[in-house]
């Protein structure tokens, strides 16, 4: 069975959520409407980073296959986040 990230989200489509937890979802998916096609977020070690794509597109690794820290345009405070898998 494969993980589908859009099942996932019409999931947590929850009536229980309080009133900052709706706007701060509703805020996320505008960000995500709006969101540049050069970058993507790296989570590693408890930081939330925005990461450049290479010019072929790809996401920017070094030989021993870690991201690629040249390629980092910023570091988001403020929001917990774990980069493990599901």
């Amino acid at each position: 069975m494969s993980f589908d990230p859009q099942e996932k989200a019409r999931e947590v489509r929850r009536k229980d959520l309080e009133g900052q937890e709706r706007q701060a979802l509703r805020r996320l998916r505008e960000l995500a409407r709006a969101w540049p096609k050069s970058f993507w977020l790296f989570s590693g070690s408890g930081s939330l980073s925005v990461m450049r794509y290479k010019p072929d597109g790809t996401c920017a690794m070094t030989a021993t296959g870690c991201v690629d820290q040249d390629y980092l345009v910023a570091t988001i405070e403020g929001i917990p986040n774990d980069g493990g898998g599901w």
